[in-house]
């Protein structure tokens, strides 16, 4: 008998570790989503982690803007940043105040509410499709830069809440390179999924992008 995934709620303490040991201990749990339709929830089955100044690849690396000040705060809060002028992404900020370290979330199976997801995610053609890619997570989820800064360990008012869920077994965890990471923060292998889950996105190497004349 297959046990139901577990509903209590991830603590500060869970995500005040090195982003390392947070990032593929996510794969497993669940997100809850409160949206004005109605909550969503997703297992997730796809992260990467980014280590802030030790890390190229990190939004933090270069120090503390206005943008990017969620990732210096307390555990356990998100962070969402707009990217492309088009598209919003979703970290949960780990470590220690002042470490700005977090794991971007890329992709799960939306267990609760694919109802309300697929009205967001019109160009969806399967259900393992709606958060396939973390800008495609953001959409269906509902997600934008209005959630910044929200702490996903106060359950009982928060839009977001992250339990404990089902962990997935450690020889079930792959790793590999960031997927879109350009330069020396595109060599480390800091992205996490599931073996063998369809709703994990496809790899893809950084491209850079033509300037426009």
């Amino acid at each position: 008998m297959i046990a139901a995934p577990d509903r209590t709620p991830l603590t500060h303490k869970f995500f005040d570790r090195p982003v390392l040991d947070v990032a593929p201990d996510l794969l497993g749990r669940t997100l809850v989503r409160h949206t004005a339709d109605g909550p969503i929830e997703l297992r997730l089955t796809e992260v990467e982690a980014y280590d802030g100044a030790n890390d190229p690849g990190s939004h933090a690396y270069r120090g503390q803007t206005a943008r990017n000040s969620v990732m210096f705060g307390p555990p356990g809060h998100v962070y969402v940043y707009f990217t492309y002028g088009m598209w919003h992404c979703m970290n949960l900020v780990c470590g220690p105040p002042g470490t700005a370290s977090g794991v971007l979330l890329r992709a799960g199976e939306i267990t609760v509410g694919a109802e309300f997801a697929r009205k967001r995610r019109l160009s969806a053609r399967k259900d393992r499709e709606l958060a396939k890619g973390p800008a495609r997570l953001a959409t269906a989820l509902d997600v934008d830069r209005t959630l910044d800064g929200t702490d996903t360990c106060t359950p009982a008012d928060s839009p977001v809440t992250i339990l404990h869920g089902t962990p997935v077994p450690i020889d079930q965890v792959l790793s590999g390179p960031r997927t879109g990471v350009a330069g020396d923060g595109g060599v480390h292998p800091w992205r996490f999924w599931i073996a063998n889950d369809p709703t994990v996105s496809p790899y893809r190497a950084h491209t850079p992008r033509r300037r426009r004349a």
